[in-house]
């Protein structure tokens, strides 16, 4: 701290303390009246950059993508009013990812609440349903506690906390407080009992076929989830989100489930005795069967049986609940179900290729010749951060998964324009790794000011945007639910071209022949780049259904797996 005698420590210097004492690296915001006093103990602290966005949900967006990445304390801040109002979507989606951020909502002067005062909002009511920890401080006393308390429940349970501060409050001498004022941290981990372990591997050995389903709760387990697989000659499925940390070496790997998977898991979990599902807590209750022995493992509680109808739920570590398992399980020597999986899932990898061979024409190139282009392309250790859409199909599809490469989304929360905003996260958080943004044209447009926050920082984000001129995912969705698809249309710009004014290098591609070549040089050039490709519009993947795959036409170039008729 710069604190001088003539500068007498403050609540706002007292706060920016904390934060860096607990590895806060820095805060991502819009300063302004009632946050003044904390930018200018930001200015004091040289250990905490406040990085300006140009929109607090950008910032919330930012600071999630950091927390995921380093596991350690985000934060981002809003001032008065609209400023922390704004915050609000990507707080949710830190909340729903499990990002440990901490978020700042200064508000007006609390000699001033419950009089219509401007800018006032009441932030404890706000944001209680995208936080664990919601509190409003009132007076200077306060404060070391309800820190204190903010961060031990982002760091300790993994989600939001918020801490609402009124500008008076912010600029009242520091009163120092006797209780612990850092976060702790502890290593210790929930462990399966010998009752639970005993169970677990009753219903896996009395299983005649067993399917594994894996997600981000496993990736500290690789190792173990393999031996695992291969005991119980267990097709492993995943998730969208963790296929990129799991299955770089997955030998009985068939695909992910959900909404944009592949046939061959669903068939797998569908088809299986018994299912273990571990590390995940996957969205959609649908996919599960309720016929099937099902055992749940996951480090949080409440969140065993909220998906599946399980017969045995335990909590514990992935890591822990292997290791012990292992011993008391019986070694399978049918592998008849797995090796049905695995030649399904050959199927559809080898069926996903034929748009790749046909990159499709000019004006409409197809997506999956450009995300496969991509994918030889990209550095080994690149961070994709991606948007909510069709740019997740071709994400899951397309992009394979190595030891270093790490992918960062709205898995859950499924916002729009989170991929340009947590790119700007992930390049301050991880200087020196590629960071790009897979960016709908949607969803760039949506926040797309904070292209001007990449330039400013000259943060190397290699921005790739997907231009087919529609919201693609919306305009399936009603196509497969019998709608006539409306209001789905976009009339954008020439997104290189505003790009290059904003100080970027940019081009756009139009023709699939040119597309490797501009690809080489927006990965390869200094400092922020944009990419704007001209998509196929109508281009969707139907891995998902194994009827219409089946019935797919596969020299049709503009509507890839369509079914026969349609």
């Amino acid at each position: 701290m710069k604190n001088t005698p003539s500068s007498p420590r403050i609540v706002a210097d007292q706060i920016v303390d904390m934060l860096a004492g607990a590895g806060v690296k820095h805060i991502y915001g819009i300063t302004g009246d009632s946050l003044n006093a904390i930018t200018n103990a930001i200015t004091d602290d040289d250990r905490i950059g406040f990085i300006h966005m140009r929109h607090e949900e950008s910032a919330a967006f930012a600071a999630s993508a950091e927390a995921q990445l380093t596991k350690r304390l985000a934060a981002c801040a809003g001032s008065s009013g609209p400023g922390h109002v704004h915050l609000i979507n990507g707080l949710y989606d830190a909340q729903r990812s499990n990002a440990p951020v901490l978020a700042i909502a200064s508000t007006c002067p609390s000699s001033m609440f419950g009089t219509g005062y401007f800018q006032e909002t009441n932030p404890t009511l706000l944001f209680s349903n995208c936080s664990l920890y919601n509190e409003m401080a009132v007076n200077a006393a306060q404060i070391p506690h309800i820190m204190y308390g903010a961060m031990q429940h982002a760091v300790s349970e993994g989600g939001v906390a918020v801490v609402g501060i009124p500008e008076d409050v912010n600029g009242q001498p520091a009163v120092e407080g006797d209780a612990t004022l850092l976060p702790l941290f502890t290593q210790r981990k929930p462990q399966p009992s010998d009752e639970e372990i005993k169970a677990a591997a009753d219903i896996l050995n009395e299983a005649k076929t067993v399917t594994i389903f894996a997600g981000s709760g496993v990736s500290e387990a690789i190792g173990q989830l393999k031996t695992l697989a291969d005991t119980l000659k267990a097709p492993v499925v995943t998730t969208f989100k963790s296929q990129m940390e799991l299955t770089g070496d997955m030998p009985n790997y068939v695909g992910h489930l959900g909404y944009l998977g592949m046939w061959s898991a669903d068939e797998a979990v569908a088809q299986a005795d018994a299912i273990l599902i571990i590390g995940t807590n996957f969205p959609f209750p649908s996919f599960f069967p309720t016929d099937k022995k099902i055992i749940q493992v996951d480090v949080r509680a409440d969140r065993l049986g909220k998906k599946a109808r399980v017969n045995l739920g335990v909590r514990s570590d992935a890591t822990l609940f292997i290791s012990a398992l292992l011993p008391a399980l019986k070694e399978k020597s049918d592998t008849t179900f797995l090796n049905t999986h695995l030649k399904d899932f050959a199927g559809i990898k080898e069926k996903m290729q034929l748009p790749v061979k046909n990159p499709g024409t000019k004006g409409n190139i197809r997506p999956e010749f450009v995300f496969d282009t991509l994918d030889r392309l990209a550095a080994e250790d690149a961070i994709f951060t991606v948007d909510t859409g069709m740019n997740c199909v071709w994400t899951s599809h397309y992009l394979t998964p190595s030891k270093g490469r790490e992918m960062v989304g709205s898995f859950t929360h499924g916002s729009m324009a989170n991929a340009m905003p947590m790119a700007i996260g992930a390049a301050v958080a991880c200087p020196g790794r590629q960071v790009i943004s897979l960016s709908g044209d949607g969803g760039l447009a949506m926040l797309l000011g904070d292209m001007l926050t990449i330039n400013q920082y000259r943060l190397p984000v290699k921005i790739l945007v997907a231009d087919n001129r529609s919201l693609a995912y919306v305009q399936w969705e009603m196509e497969l639910a019998g709608f006539k698809p409306s209001e789905v249309s976009l009339d954008n710009p020439d997104f290189a071209e505003m790009a290059r004014t904003m100080g970027f290098h940019a081009e756009t591609v139009t023709d699939p022949a040119a597309l490797e070549d501009a690809m080489e040089r927006w990965l390869e050039a200094e400092g922020p780049a944009l990419l704007s490709v001209t998509t196929d519009t109508t281009a969707a993947s139907f891995t998902f259904s194994k009827e219409m795959m089946e019935g797919a036409k596969p020299t049709d170039l503009t509507s890839n797996f369509l079914p026969i008729g349609s």
